[in-house]
């Protein structure tokens, strides 16, 4: 049982709104518009300063629980003994029910490894013990991966006011179940994780669909968390796709109107049953 006590109880806000002036058809004109916020976050895991994090203040036990399982400092929810989560100071101290190594070098180090016997490239420590080569058997259709990027930008909220946050959603091939948005990017796919891990729900057969660039560490933090197929409205790096390529990942691109590009893995995309 995994005890957890909130102090602060205070509601904090997503955005605020602010006095600009904006230029169109040739003037200024003073304008309220609608900005994001910024919180920072600083985690103690067993009495030991952790790590600080800049991140949109909302679903922070989520953010907290992802962040951890990402890094490997915890492997399932039930590592977790408590959490004191302080939303007014901005602090949230973890206790877990094992020790840890909290040496920071641990986490950051950098190294040459070797990924499924195939191209060798740069991980950070942490995630040649946490990343994961996909066993996912899923598979889209064309129009199942368009409809999933269209319903992630529908529960986009906050950047529909601001245009200042990423999003990320995880579904099922027919359906978005879950989705948030932050300042960052590795925060937005940490709260998903962290409500997969706290709620117990199953990753291998869901898809995460993604704002932003597939980068390098977009691809594997999608790893870590554990699905075979990443879709995005951006482009993927070229380190990205290699990685892609290595951990079995399906990683769709430029999903923009009705096209997109498919760059790693195609299998998983079916193309639609004629009628």
């Amino acid at each position: 049982m995994v005890s957890k006590r909130l102090k602060g109880g205070i509601s904090l806000k997503t955005t605020t709104n602010k006095n600009i002036l904006r230029y169109s058809d040739n003037k200024l004109v003073e304008i309220e518009d609608a900005v994001a916020e910024e919180f920072p976050l600083t985690i103690y895991l067993n009495d030991v300063e952790f790590a600080t994090m800049v991140c949109s203040p909302e679903h922070l036990e989520e953010l907290v629980i992802g962040f951890l399982a990402s890094e490997g400092a915890i492997k399932r929810f039930s590592d977790i003994e408590s959490m004191n989560l302080d939303d007014h100071g901005g602090f949230c101290h973890i206790r877990l029910n094992r020790e840890i190594p909290t040496d920071h070098f641990i986490y950051s180090k950098r190294i040459l490894g070797s990924c499924c016997g195939k191209s060798r490239q740069f991980y950070f420590q942490n995630d040649v013990d946490t990343a994961k080569v996909s066993m996912a058997k899923t598979t889209l259709t064309p129009a199942q991966c368009i409809e999933l990027m269209q319903g992630m930008q529908e529960q986009s909220t906050i950047f529909k006011e601001t245009g200042g946050i990423h999003n990320a959603s995880l579904g099922t091939p027919d359906d978005v179940i879950v989705h948030r948005g932050d300042i960052g990017r590795h925060n937005a796919l940490d709260k998903l994780y962290g409500h997969c891990l706290q709620n117990r729900i199953p990753v291998r057969d869901k898809v995460l669909v993604f704002s932003g660039r597939i980068s390098s560490e977009v691809l594997t933090k999608a790893a870590k968390i554990g699905v075979g197929i990443v879709l995005s409205k951006s482009a993927p790096t070229n380190l990205a796709i290699q990685l892609a390529e290595d951990l079995n990942i399906t990683a769709v691109g430029f999903i923009r109107g009705n096209s997109f590009n498919i760059y790693s893995h195609p299998w998983r995309i079916k193309e639609d049953s004629a009628p």
